[in-house]
């Protein structure tokens, strides 16, 4: 199954280290960065903001585990947003060259 994966970092500089590692390692085909994502948050019973970039991950679910270790060996926060959701439906020469990417 493909997925999309939902990464927040703090900076962009965390952002790229983990995207380009990420793709060296055969677990993402693609990574968007979206960067100055405004984030309010709930942490530690207090409400919080920050001012992050987003990952946008492309992949497969087999490779969800490796994924998240990877980037948790890679992130500054204590519990990093690591979260996928499924593709239902997409293009079917993408999909192909996800699975190619990652293969």
């Amino acid at each position: 199954m493909h997925i999309v994966i939902l990464i927040t970092a703090k900076d962009k500089p965390e952002a790229d280290k983990i995207a380009k590692t990420l793709i060296k390692n055969k677990l993402a085909a693609c990574v968007n960065i979206v960067t100055g994502v405004k984030s309010l948050f709930r942490w530690q019973g207090k409400i919080d903001q920050a001012k992050e970039a987003l990952l946008i991950v492309k992949s497969r679910k087999e490779k969800f585990d490796k994924i998240v270790k990877l980037v948790k060996s890679a992130h500054s926060y204590a519990v990093p947003e690591i979260i996928a959701l499924p593709i239902v439906s997409g293009f079917k020469p993408y999909l192909n060259w996800i699975n190619e990417s990652i293969r």
